[in-house]
C-alpha cells in the first residue's frame, strides 16, 4: 500500500476532548503504517479569528500558525479534520482558523473563474475526511436540517477549494458515550488512520 501525506486538525477548541482523542488515535495510526502526518490543533493556535478588514485586495497577513495550517493543506493530500457540531456548525475558533488561512490566490483564484463563475479551485487533487462528534444522530440531522454541515464541508468549504470527496464518520451521541463506546470509536478511527482514509 502506498503512503499518503496527511494533514490533520483538531478543530475542538477545548485543551482537552474527544475530538482531540480521536485526531491523536488517528495520528498514532497513521504514522504506525508509514503515512506522514502533520498534526494542527485549533485548542494550542493563537490567531485572531476575525477576517476584519482585510479584503482580497488587501489581506490580513497570516499569523506563522495559519501560515504553517494553509502551507500544509497545499503540501497534503489527504486532509482529516475532527470537529464537534455545536449548534448545527463547527466551533468558532475552527471556522476563524478556515476563514483566515483559505486565502485568495492559495486556495482558490479570483482572477479565474470557472464556467459558473466561481473562482477557479487552487488545492485539488485532494481527498478529505471528517469525524464529526455531536449528540444528535446522523439520520435526524438528514431528516431535520438536511445535512446542512455535511453541505457546508464538503461543497462550500472543502469542495469551493478543490477538495473532493469530503467523506464523513459520525460519533453520536457524545456527550455522554460510555468506555466502551468510545473505544469502539478509537478502533473505528484506528483502522481510517491506517488506511489514511
Amino acid at each position: 500500500m502506498s503512503t499518503r501525506k496527511i494533514i490533520l486538525i483538531n478543530g475542538h477548541p477545548g485543551q482537552s476532548s474527544l475530538n482531540k482523542s480521536l485526531a491523536e488515535t488517528y495520528r498514532q495510526s497513521a504514522e504506525a503504517r508509514g503515512h506522514e502526518v502533520r498534526y494542527h490543533d485549533i485548542s494550542a493556535m493563537e490567531f485572531d479569528m476575525d477576517y476584519g478588514e482585510g479584503g482580497y485586495a488587501n489581506p490580513k497577513p497570516l499569523e506563522p500558525v495559519l501560515e504553517a495550517l494553509l502551507s500544509d493543506l497545499e503540501w497534503a493530500d489527504h486532509v482529516v479534520l475532527t470537529s464537534p457540531l455545536w449548534w448545527g456548525a463547527m466551533p468558532a475558533k475552527l471556522k476563524g482558523a478556515l476563514d483566515r488561512a483559505l486565502k485568495p490566490g492559495r486556495a482558490f483564484d479570483t482572477r479565474n473563474t470557472t464556467a459558473v463563475g466561481f473562482p477557479k479551485p487552487m488545492l485539488k487533487g485532494k481527498t478529505a475526511r471528517v469525524l464529526m462528534t455531536s449528540d444528535t444522530p446522523a439520520v435526524l440531522l438528514w431528516l431535520m436540517y438536511g445535512n446542512a454541515i455535511k453541505k457546508i464541508f464538503a461543497r462550500q468549504i472543502f469542495g469551493f477549494v478543490g477538495i473532493h470527496p469530503t467523506r464523513f464518520t459520525w460519533f453520536a451521541p457524545a456527550s455522554h458515550a460510555d468506555e466502551k463506546t468510545v473505544q469502539s470509536w478509537r478502533q473505528k478511527v484506528a483502522q481510517l488512520g491506517a488506511d489514511a482514509a
